[in-house]
């Protein structure tokens, strides 16, 4: 993957992160940049972000506080996207994320085709969030 491109994986990872970019525009930047989709991996604290011609990168992410949880509370993960998406002053991407893996996710994957996002407990259970219209 070229240089350019990485670049442009690593500051949306970032701005996810410190919470200079929202959701809608992250996604907004990465299809700008011909990438597909992506995933995280709660596991192995990493995001993959993937090109149509097979190409990818693989990027270390922060570290996220607690252990993924052995049930996957796919209620609890539907709240966490509701608060996401409210643009609650308390919300942060760490807080999400620290709750996400409390509730059994242990990642999600991404979909810019398929304008969906699904997230999986440790299990292979899993919960569906389509983008919004």
């Amino acid at each position: 993957m070229d240089a350019d491109r990485i670049a442009i994986a690593e500051k949306c990872l970032a701005a996810a992160h410190d919470g200079s970019s929202n959701f809608p525009e992250i996604v907004g930047r990465l299809i700008g940049a011909g990438f597909e989709g992506y995933s995280v991996d709660y596991r192995r604290n990493e995001q993959s972000y993937y090109l149509p011609d097979g190409d990818s990168v693989v990027l270390p992410t922060p570290a996220h506080a607690g252990p993924i949880g052995a049930a996957f509370d796919a209620n609890e993960i539907e709240q966490l996207v509701r608060w996401a998406q409210s643009g609650a002053a308390d919300y942060s991407y760490q807080a999400f994320s620290a709750q996400a893996k409390a509730a059994g996710c242990a990642g999600y994957l991404v979909s810019f085709l398929g304008r969906r996002v699904v997230y999986f407990g440790r299990t292979a259970e899993t919960h569906v969030e389509h983008f919004p219209r």
